[in-house]
């Protein structure tokens, strides 16, 4: 009766053991993921889309660095029909945005509520 009970002591202090050492063994380090996840700087990201405007996906770049950051400002002819004029409060930029080919028309310092006809076409 004594050695069951002394070896379910033994496999219990093994689980234990094994169950506090694993996650801590196979988890990646704080530094090491905070380093794979640092991108482009913002004003890299006004400039790469400001590079690309006017080329069809300009529009996706566009939600994925600013995603639920862009406050619509108003509606103008341009691009294909109608334009988007969308203003980024954190960093002052507004950019006008034609939803019918996913593209970027203009990009401005400033919160812009209608772009000359000439920048938005």
């Amino acid at each position: 009766m004594k050695l069951t009970s002394l070896l379910t002591s033994a496999a219990m202090l093994g689980l234990v053991t094994v169950g506090n050492v694993a996650p801590h063994t196979f988890t990646p380090s704080l530094g090491i993921v905070a380093s794979a996840a640092e991108g482009p700087s913002v004003q890299e990201k006004i400039s790469l889309i400001t590079k690309n405007k006017g080329q069809i996906g300009g529009g996706d770049q566009l939600r994925r660095f600013f995603y639920g950051d862009l406050e619509p400002l108003g509606v103008q002819p341009g691009g294909a029909g109608m334009v988007v004029n969308l203003y980024n409060k954190a960093n002052n930029v507004t950019f006008s945005y034609c939803a019918t080919y996913d593209v970027v028309v203009a990009v401005k310092k400033g919160r812009i509520t209608a772009f000359p006809a000439s920048e938005v076409k």
